[in-house]
């Protein structure tokens, strides 16, 4: 299962109809919009990305819409696969099991993506 948001743009002027449609559409969930700004949100969900998409263009089709961009995006599998390899990894990295390494040589940067935790030794 899939889930997406989507920002909707559209004229002020048609933002209270689109409202309604999307709350009484069956191929997305209203959620919030202002009117000042132009934009909705909505969310779509779907099987795989291919019902997203056919939901996603449905309502780019709409001719008071100038735009509609999916945001953000769970795909049930992809955190399940995440999930595993999270728990397969080992919590402590290796430098910090090593007994030959004074423990004031090792450097922490604020990013554990930035990996030379002994600072070039």
């Amino acid at each position: 299962m899939n889930i997406s948001s989507v920002v909707v743009q559209a004229p002020s002027k048609y933002i209270d109809e689109l409202v309604e449609l999307f709350k009484e559409a069956d191929y997305c969930d209203y959620h919030l919009h202002d009117k000042a700004t132009g934009k909705i949100i909505v969310t779509i969900e779907g099987e795989g990305v291919e019902d997203e998409i056919k939901k996603l263009v449905k309502i780019q089709e709409l001719p008071q819409v100038m735009a509609a961009d999916m945001m953000m995006t769970y795909q049930e599998e992809q955190l399940d696969e995440e999930i595993k390899l999270l728990n397969e990894q080992d919590l402590v990295p290796d430098v910090l099991k090593r007994e030959d390494i004074d423990v004031k040589d090792i450097v922490y940067n604020g990013d554990l993506k930035k990996k030379d935790f002994l600072g070039g030794i």
